[in-house]
């Protein structure tokens, strides 16, 4: 029995460790939380948690070297001590975090040792790669051309469940889904490079309308343009990844950057209450609300609503003493913006082609959207967590010949991931329009 180490015992964890389990494999949860890893593996045979503190470099590389395969949902920072001892024992890994430098640096060595460490197999990124190249890879052996391609996820309330005024709840980490937001971004546009400061993020944003779940405003995600190149995109004019949000939240974000109450330096706090700390931003009148009317130049605008509902001019204490203010905002954010019992979630991911045949053109629109099960897994865990653990499958079944640093974008890994989670209910819709 092959036996899979998973580093981690978060949000996302749950659907993975079941999938492993229920496909006879011998999985040890390590994590620094041991309740959640107990709960994970819960009192299956082949299931135990462990405790490990994952910058103990002497007690991870025990487990690592006692184990076939590292599954990491440890934060990203993280990955770069677990790759390294996985060469020292000579084991695979895979993760669902973006690929950093200092990973991709590791490639040569693990090539030589023939291991694959396989990155970027969640959601976004993961399904947005593979589900993309799908694509890609058909249009080009009948012979067409991506002139353009636009791609663009979001996790979000299941319209139902949408009911702050915020638009947004959090099925993932709340000071990941705040940094990612303050990120600088890129894209072609006209075979142009579009640069977008971090604090302008939200200022190059635009409404688009999702079947018949009505309009929704995607922006920027990260740098789009290196995958002209990682995708073959070499005749496309335009090369966009985007983030799909509901309309309320990208305001809101885009208003608090401009207050400040996503900046990153630390400051004291101590002995504030709410109120106290927000007025520490604003100046002018009395009233904080009308200092807020006063900064954004709208007595109506719906920022007072949004911070009047996050609890920011409430007069409890606060429970901080110095700490930066986009830690407070998602301390904040995650007490009043969790799913409530029996709530779902929803994924919404879409690709959009403009292709050119030697006798035709057509718009291809390529499309995904899940929920969440009411009262068990979320939609964001689900996937996340599978197409990873069913990557961990084919790795440890000798079904991936790969090797090196890889994300999914080869056959080899994409086909095999996709026709099971297509069994799952995790599958696409497309339609296709001549142009």
């Amino acid at each position: 029995m092959k036996k899979v180490l998973v580093l981690g015992s978060g949000l996302v964890a749950s659907p993975a460790v079941s999938y492993l389990l229920d496909h006879g494999f011998q999985v040890t949860v390590a994590s620094a939380i041991v309740d959640q890893a107990e709960a994970l593996v819960k009192d299956h045979e082949h299931g135990r948690a462990v405790f490990v503190d994952a910058s103990d470099e002497a007690a991870l590389g025990e487990l690592v070297a006692a184990h076939d395969l590292a599954f990491s949902l440890l934060p990203a920072t993280m990955h770069i001590l677990v790759a390294e001892l996985c060469l020292k024992h000579g084991k695979p890994m895979v993760m669902a975090s973006y690929v950093s430098p200092e990973m991709r640096s590791l490639d040569a060595k693990a090539r030589d040792k023939g291991l694959l460490f396989l990155n970027e197999i969640g959601l976004d990124p993961g399904i947005d790669h593979m589900s993309a190249m799908e694509i890609i890879h058909r249009v080009r052996k009948d012979g067409g051309k991506v002139r353009k391609f636009a791609s663009s996820c979001g996790g979000l309330p299941a319209p139902e469940a949408n009911n702050n005024p915020l638009e947004y709840k959090f099925s993932w980490s709340p000071i990941g889904v705040l940094r990612a937001g303050l990120s600088q971004a890129r894209y072609l546009k006209n075979h142009q490079v579009i640069n977008i400061a971090g604090p302008r993020l939200f200022d190059y944003s635009w409404q688009v309308e999702v079947g018949t779940l009505g309009e929704f405003t995607i922006y920027p995600n990260r740098d789009s343009s290196i995958y002209k190149e990682l995708y073959g995109l070499a005749d496309a004019s335009n090369v966009f990844r985007g983030t799909i949000r509901y309309n309320s939240w990208c305001r809101a974000m885009r208003w608090l950057k401009l207050i400040g109450l996503l900046d990153q330096n630390p400051m004291d706090v101590e002995g504030m209450t709410w109120h106290q700390y927000l007025r520490t931003f604003l100046i002018g009148a009395s009233d904080t609300r009308s200092m807020i009317a006063a900064f954004v130049g709208d007595a109506d605008h719906p920022i007072i609503e949004w911070l009047d509902y996050l609890g920011f001019m409430d007069d409890e204490p606060m429970p901080f003493t110095r700490i930066p203010p986009i830690e407070i905002m998602a301390h904040r954010m995650n007490e009043r913006m969790e799913y409530a019992e029996g709530e779902r979630d929803m994924i919404i991911l879409r690709h959009h082609f403009e292709v050119e045949y030697p006798d035709r053109k057509e718009d291809i629109l390529s499309q995904m959207v899940g929920y969440g099960i009411p009262g068990g897994d979320s939609i964001m865990s689900r996937t996340v967590g599978l197409p990873a653990a069913i990557a961990v499958r084919l790795i440890l079944e000798d079904r991936i010949s790969l090797t090196g640093v890889r994300i999914p974008i080869d056959p080899e890994i994409y086909k095999p991931v996709l026709e099971e989670l297509a069994e799952m209910g995790i599958g696409f819709e497309e339609t296709i329009t001549p142009l």
